[in-house]
């Protein structure tokens, strides 16, 4: 008997570099060996991180194998990370690899539900206030209830290489907090799911918040600011930060004394989808209104266009009148007035449109400062003050000035401008043989001018509404201020292609008045006008 226990023993001394590299020599003396099968590393050998214990009876003295052995990359991305530079800093009880992974033998692979449950918990142990408030969540239930899915700490703030919040490249910082979120709730699979809206990214998106933030601004309202972080529970909840009677407050850390004086609605407004009848209605009205008014415009000035060019060009008749000088259009008055408003619209247009499209290349260069100061914002606000004085300026000049109350009385409409108008139109799309007789100031003059004047009027006291909307959140519905902000579009939009189609082609592109009518730099029109009654 002891001659065969001496024979084994002799054989598996022998046999231990063999044996040792499956493991199997190892499990005869440590437990360890049973408690890796079931672990991550279950297929790794155990000479690859115990180097030299092949030999019997084991060296002393041998270095315990570091992760980063294995795992350099890792390792390299947790010394980055704040974990790692507390670690640095001589943070003794700062995480390592086995606090939050557990030891090397009976470590769980990450992607496994039983790990991913884990970390809230793992976690919990140096940030405990933040573990119990995540646990509360939404969040923190879903994984409790064994969705795979659910979002954990690791998801938000990354794996190793830990941010802190306040710097840029954080995953929660409020730059990217959208991108974050969004890998969730922008995800169409996962919201069909488990029947989240599936729109909320993109309704962020398109409000006044994701277009501040998608252009740079730090200051701009985020998914978080109004859900909060950890703590982020369903409207339903008393508790949650978004419930009705929470809101007044949340909102109000930015806009004071929003929703005091009436409730405040939904924030993620989608066209088509769940927004207020008036914004449904202003909506409606104006993409009536715009094909319709814009396509009649093109239709006139084309066929003005023709029928001028063959005039002129084609067939020109020699004039058989006498010639007479130039007639003034336009008094200094309303040539500096008309400047300012001219200067004001451009410079309206460019950064207004920038606002809604960020993306743009045209907006671009107005962006290169947007993360340190709202360039934008300011200078089509300054615009803005411009356009509104000089429409007070205006009213001002009329009341001192008889000469120009004079010659803004033929610009107010009459009846025969609708007649001269139809007359004009049949004539033009070749319906009449006779051109009608046009007043000095006809409908083509009047229709410009008091289209100006509405839409001062709508572009200014609803870009008031936006530009103070503290008051206008603390005084009326959040949804008059929805339809503000449509109403506001809209008419840009109306009023930018109306320019551009009505007004540029009388001063521009008319053939009667090519290459520019002069009337607004020098007060004279090159137009040669019959005298016809004013």
């Amino acid at each position: 008997m002891r001659g065969w226990l001496s024979c084994s023993a002799l054989l598996l001394i022998l046999a231990g570099p063999v044996l040792a590299q499956s493991g199997v020599a190892c499990v005869t003396c440590h437990e360890e060996g049973k408690k890796i099968q079931g672990s991550t590393h279950a297929s790794v050998e155990c000479a690859t991180c115990h180097p030299r214990h092949e030999n019997f009876p084991h060296p002393a003295g041998v270095p315990k194998p570091q992760c980063a052995q294995c795992h350099s990359q890792v390792a390299a991305e947790n010394a980055r990370g704040v974990h790692g530079e507390a670690k640095s800093a001589g943070n003794a009880a700062a995480p390592d690899c086995a606090m939050c992974h557990g030891g090397a033998h009976s470590t769980l692979r990450p992607s496994s539900q039983q790990f991913r449950q884990a970390v809230p918990e793992t976690c919990g142990m140096c940030h405990a206030n933040e573990a119990g408030q995540f646990r509360a969540s939404v969040h923190g239930k879903a994984l409790a209830a064994g969705n795979s899915s659910a979002p954990i700490c690791t998801d938000c703030h990354g794996e190793h290489s830990i941010i802190a919040p306040r710097q840029r490249a954080s995953l929660v910082n409020p730059e990217h907090i959208r991108e974050t979120c969004g890998r969730c709730h922008g995800d169409v699979r996962l919201s069909r799911k488990f029947g989240l809206p599936a729109d909320r990214v993109i309704s962020f998106d398109a409000s006044f918040h994701g277009m501040a933030a998608r252009s740079g601004s730090q200051a701009a309202a985020n998914c978080a600011s109004c859900h909060g972080y950890h703590n982020i529970l369903p409207s339903s909840d008393p508790k949650s930060t978004i419930s009705a009677k929470n809101l007044p407050a949340t909102c109000g850390k930015c806009h004071p004394g929003a929703g005091t004086s009436f409730a405040l609605g939904s924030v993620h407004l989608m066209a088509g989808g769940k927004e207020p009848v008036g914004v449904r209605w202003v909506r409606l009205i104006y993409l009536i209104l715009i094909p319709a008014v814009i396509g009649l415009m093109l239709l006139h000035n084309i066929a003005d266009w023709f029928r001028k060019v063959y005039r002129l060009r084609i067939r020109p008749v020699a004039a058989s009148r006498a010639a007479r000088p130039p007639e003034l259009r336009m008094y200094t008055w309303e040539r500096v007035q008309h400047l300012l408003l001219l200067t004001s619209f451009a410079v309206l247009v460019w950064t207004g449109f920038a606002l809604k499209y960020p993306d743009q290349f045209w907006a671009r260069p107005l962006l290169v400062w947007e993360t340190y100061f709202p360039v934008r914002a300011t200078i089509h606000r300054i615009a803005g003050a411009i356009m509104i004085v000089v429409s007070l300026l205006h009213l001002v000049t009329l009341a001192a000035s008889r000469k120009l109350r004079g010659h803004w009385f033929e610009m107010w409409p009459r009846f025969r401008d609708v007649s001269q108008a139809v007359l004009n139109f049949m004539y033009l799309l070749g319906l009449r043989a006779e051109k009608p007789r046009l007043s000095s100031h006809g409908y083509v003059e009047k229709a410009e001018y008091w289209a100006v004047v509405w839409g001062t009027f709508v572009m200014g006291l609803t870009g008031l509404m936006l530009w103070g909307v503290n008051y206008t959140l603390a005084w009326l519905p959040k949804s008059w201020l929805d339809i503000a902000t449509a109403l506001h579009f809209y008419e840009a939009v109306l009023a930018t292609l109306a320019i551009l189609v009505w007004h540029f082609y009388f001063v521009i592109f008319d053939p009667e008045v090519y290459p520019m009518d002069t009337a607004w730099l020098n007060g004279q029109g090159v137009r040669e006008r019959e005298p016809h009654d004013s």
